[in-house]
């Protein structure tokens, strides 16, 4: 499915959910797009019918500034092999099981770094919006999660707004616009064009009409 529309991605979303004990829902697309942001709407129109949700972000699973340094990998931060793929995928598969409550990290955008067991998924935890850039990403490992998920939504965007949006990012985190230019075209849109040209189909692709 195809939509511009919010209300039809949270009506899709609780189709899913229903019957299930547990949802599990990949929230995909390339960095600058909008998911967190996403998410968090999503949750609160949930919570607000009843249901317990929770978000997990793949960003949790950074590697640490250290191994980048040691792998000499530090500039393509954000790029798939700057992940701890593998673990993300194996708490993928804990989540699924949905038997106990369960810890997850977060990602300290401001000071760089990971904050490990900062969250949690309660037992009784109904949705799970699992939020990421490579969730469909047709890679290994990332597609080993591909057949945890009960739902997949794609959000979208036009070339021209992420390349902004990438932009500004770096320019709200203190950057001259040089360095912020620099950074996103050698790192985040080339990112963001592999999400956007090597992702498998989602069952549904949001694309708001402010990001056309």
């Amino acid at each position: 499915m195809i939509t511009g529309s919010f209300e039809d991605v949270v009506e899709s979303l609780l189709r899913c959910a229903k019957h299930r004990e547990r949802c599990l829902v990949a929230v995909a697309g390339p960095p600058g797009v909008g998911k967190s942001t996403l998410s968090s709407r999503l949750q609160k129109q949930l919570v607000a019918r009843g249901l317990n949700t929770s978000i997990v972000q793949m960003d949790g699973f950074h590697l640490d500034n250290t191994v980048l340094d040691q792998r000499r990998i530090r500039d393509r931060k954000g790029a798939p092999e700057t992940f701890d793929a593998s673990a993300f995928v194996w708490l993928i598969a804990r989540l699924r099981s949905g038997s106990s409550d369960i810890r997850v990290p977060e990602f300290d955008r401001i000071a760089d770094c990971v904050r490990h067991d900062s969250g949690m998924v309660a037992k009784n935890c109904q949705i799970v919006l699992i939020e990421g850039n490579y969730l469909l990403l047709n890679a290994y490992p990332w597609s080993h999660a591909h057949s945890l998920f009960d739902c997949s939504l794609f959000l979208t965007a036009s070339t021209e707004v992420l390349e902004k949006r990438l932009v500004s990012r770096w320019l709200e985190l203190g950057l001259d616009r040089q360095t912020a230019e620099t950074k996103a075209f050698h790192n985040d849109i080339p990112n963001a064009m592999r999400v956007l040209q090597q992702s498998r189909k989602a069952d549904i692709t949001y694309q708001p009409s402010e990001l056309a």
